[in-house]
């Protein structure tokens, strides 16, 4: 069963609704309330039992001989005592229908296409919702108005409605489903050209950064390059492509060692930060936010390319205060971007270090969390790409991209300049985007901090493909409230803000169906949907230390699966995600056993799975995990690293 809009598809999934425990631990759910999907038929009633016909009363009972005397003869034996009927074995489904362990209800929501307002069709616009008091739901097809009060249908607080609202609600929202866009007379911030958002290239030129590897040259022969001209070829094709596809665009350029240099456009002296100024937060965000930079690519292109011409490697690794300033000059043109390049652990300055790490969050450099929570108020994306074969943390430093949208990767010498060119044309559809979703009063979403029926997710900036996956269920004291109902309502509340600076919201209700069935047929459900939510809720699970729960969900996508198969044949990309819970949970029981951090390679696979998308709308993740998959195979402990 899905649940559809124009520009989204929500996948309300049954797999034990409710749940009969809260417990973030170990969360046991209870079928009887499901968000109805399939429904295959059910088996049929028992028979009814068959007990032993009494004795007629009209027949003498028989004699009981004294105990002094023989006994009777009997062509027969003696008749035992009356006794209850054996128990009635359990029913054994048919055609593998059983109960299941997991919680299938989920709900898929495309992200990527719901920003991307352009593409929007049949959708009524209003000044601003009609917003409940107790829940902050919207008034919607679902509402009903009885004498200028509404009943919320999420929180059932009674809200009053005025005379010219009732009138628009009663004339255009009745139905099931409503999608609608609520747009500002005008906007807070001024309008702001699409081009002049900034690319920062961010630049490691540290000593190891004279690493050599061979590389095939155009004649066909093989030759020898640095990891520095690597890069440096890289940004100069990355440099011409701006230059010919958005010649108003503007770009700068910072690097690190043991010091931190501020090219801007290249137009300008060049700002340095060395010493102290490595060190001290404030001191950087404000020279770099007030360094200018006012040309275009079109006009400083020689510039940009010659000063990337003579970079030269040497020195320490300075990343985090690099970083810092590379997103203090992209935060004054919110929907910018910062395109780390490094192959080396961050060693001096803010965001250095230490050498022994752990998965556990105590560990984890504060530093980098931050300067991402800074990145996405900003409206600024960064992705971060490392060498193979190189040990930079990627576990902490990937957070940067992970938490603003970017991506997070592993180059060679021969792909470095592939990468570089699709990270920097990456658009941003929106920044400051906010997800709400709505449900009854008894449903709550397991995994999240919130525990009751509203979830707030902020997810910052949102660029092309965007998914997210919500997993919800029902109360224990709730569950006989909702056997005796028919349908359940489920809201989205987006708000965020378009690359013109248009603040937005849009709001999605729909009306949707519930068995009240204890057992699902597992050949029904949307596989494409519980694998992706698998995937990122073990991948969060993992990256935050909570690794034994991961492999728990682990296990019971696993077992679903085999459920799957034994009933009909597994399609090519199911067997994909298949292969994506078995990577995990090769990483997880390495994770358990002797080591206790990730390997950057392993890092890269758990930061990917956190954004994973249906192999129909991408195949980035089935080729990633794949690679990874043949490498696990060739040697166990690939994916994870000893202390």
């Amino acid at each position: 069963m899905e649940f559809a809009c124009s520009h989204v598809v929500c996948n309300w999934r049954p797999d034990g609704a409710a749940s009969a425990s809260v417990s973030l631990i170990e969360p046991r759910y209870d079928n009887r309330v499901t968000v109805k999907q399939l429904e295959g038929p059910a088996p049929p009633p028992l028979p009814p039992r068959r007990h032993r016909k009494p004795r007629p009363t009209s027949l003498p009972l028989p004699l009981s001989p004294s105990p002094l005397s023989p006994p009777l003869p009997s062509s027969r034996p003696p008749i035992a005592p009356r006794s209850l009927p054996p128990p009635v074995p359990p029913r054994v489904d048919k055609d593998g229908e059983s109960r299941l362990k997991a919680n299938v209800n989920v709900v898929s929501i495309n992200i990527g296409k719901l920003v991307n307002i352009s593409q929007a069709s049949i959708m009524e616009s209003f000044e601003s919702p009609v917003i409940c008091g107790k829940c902050s739901a919207a008034l919607s097809c679902l509402s009903s108005i009885q004498r200028n009060v509404w009943v919320c249908e999420f929180c059932e607080c009674e809200n009053a409605v005025n005379d010219s609202v009732n009138r628009v609600c009663i004339g255009q929202r009745a139905g099931v489903h409503s999608d609608d866009l609520y747009l500002p007379t005008q906007s807070e911030d001024d309008y702001q050209n699409l081009e002049d958002t900034l690319v920062v290239f961010c630049v490691d030129i540290s000593g190891s950064m004279s690493v050599t590897a061979e590389v095939t040259s155009s004649s066909g022969s093989p030759v020898y390059i640095s990891r520095l001209e690597g890069i440096q070829d890289a940004l100069q094709r990355a440099l011409l492509s701006l230059m010919q596809q958005t010649p108003h665009r503007r770009v700068a350029m910072v690097t690190f060692n043991d010091e931190v240099v501020i090219y801007g456009d290249g137009t300008s002296t060049p700002l340095t930060l060395r010493d102290w100024g490595l060190v001290d937060y404030d001191h950087i965000w404000q020279q770099s936010v007030a360094y200018s930079i006012p040309h275009c690519i079109a006009e400083t292109y020689n510039q940009l390319v010659q000063r990337v011409k003579d970079l030269r490697e040497h020195g320490a690794t300075c990343l985090g205060p690099a970083a810092l300033a590379s997103v203090a000059m992209a935060s004054r043109y919110p929907g910018s971007k910062v395109i780390l390049c490094t192959d080396g652990r961050a060693n001096i300055g803010l965001g250095e270090m230490e050498q022994t790490p752990s998965l556990s969050s105590p560990l984890t450099p504060y530093f980098y969390k931050e300067l991402a929570h800074q990145a996405v108020e900003s409206g600024v994306i960064i992705s971060v790409m490392t060498f193979e074969g190189t040990d930079c943390r990627l576990a902490d430093v990937g957070r940067l991209a992970d938490t603003t949208g970017g991506r997070v990767n592993i180059v060679s010498i021969g792909t470095v300049a592939t990468e570089i060119q699709s990270a920097s044309m990456d658009n941003i559809l929106a920044t400051g985007v906010v997800a709400t979703v709505f449900a009854p009063d008894g449903v709550f979403f397991p995994f999240e901090d919130e525990n009751n029926h509203r979830l707030v997710r902020e997810i910052g900036n949102v660029t092309k493909g965007l998914e997210i996956t919500i997993q919800f269920a029902v109360k224990p004291e709730f569950m006989e409230v909702f056997l005796k109902k028919d349908t359940l309502p489920f809201q989205l509340q987006l708000s965020f803000k378009t690359r013109d600076r248009e603040k937005v919201t849009r709001v999605i209700t729909e009306q949707r169906p519930v068995t009240i069935s204890s057992r699902i047929m597992a050949g029904s459900l949307n596989m494409a949907v519980l694998s992706v939510h698998c995937a990122q809720l073990c991948a969060s699970l993992t990256m935050e230390g909570r690794v034994e729960e991961a492999q728990r969900q682990l296990k019971a996508q696993q077992n679903l699966h085999n459920q799957i198969s034994k009933q009909r044949p597994i399609h090519e990309e199911e067997s994909i995600y298949g292969n994506w819970m078995d990577t995990m949970t090769t990483i997880c029981d390495d994770i358990t056993g002797e080591s206790q951090t990730l390997s950057d390679e392993a890092a890269k696979v758990m930061y990917q799975m956190k954004r994973a998308t249906s192999v129909s709308n991408n195949n980035d993740n089935s080729s990633n995990t794949s690679e990874i998959k043949k490498k696990t195979r060739r040697k166990k402990k690939v994916l994870v690293e000893g202390m």
